[in-house]
């Protein structure tokens, strides 16, 4: 798997120019799901970003998590994050996990955010979506589970 973390002040995600998740501050979260992936893979993933400390504390330095600021995410299925593009100008899209086990993974993903007490907010799986934020810093981070 592979998460776009950006701390924001805001974020929402529209399909159609309807607001299908939004959120106040927090971690704008797009994921991309692999092939290989597992709902263990998911849950260490989710708990990572929760724990990421990546928010100031009382002394402006990162220090603290999404966890303890009581912040919210926005989770946005992105399949995109598995882009080849090592050949011509076209990206290809082959090293994406196929959309029946990306969508349960995502989903997988975000409940277990959920469970770890953050609130989530999505955007629409498979949805040609418009995501919005305010980038807190800017700060963005990028986590692979492969390099774990």
């Amino acid at each position: 798997m592979r998460a776009l973390l950006q701390r924001a002040r805001r974020g929402e995600a529209r399909v159609d120019g309807e607001v299908v998740g939004a959120i106040s501050e927090g971690l704008v979260i797009l994921l991309g799901v692999g092939p290989d992936d597992t709902e263990a893979v998911a849950d260490d993933l989710a708990r990572r970003c929760a724990e990421l400390r990546i928010f100031r504390d009382a002394e402006g330095r990162t220090n603290r998590s999404l966890l303890e600021t009581g912040g919210a995410a926005l989770v946005v299925s992105q399949f995109t994050l598995y882009a080849d593009t090592r050949r011509g100008r076209r990206p290809g899209f082959t090293t994406a996990a196929p959309p029946e086990l990306a969508e349960r993974l995502w989903l997988r993903f975000a409940s277990s955010l959920e469970a770890f007490g953050v609130r989530v907010a999505t955007g629409r799986f498979g949805a040609e979506m418009q995501v919005e934020l305010v980038n807190d810093g800017p700060f963005t981070i990028w986590l692979d589970s492969a390099d774990r």
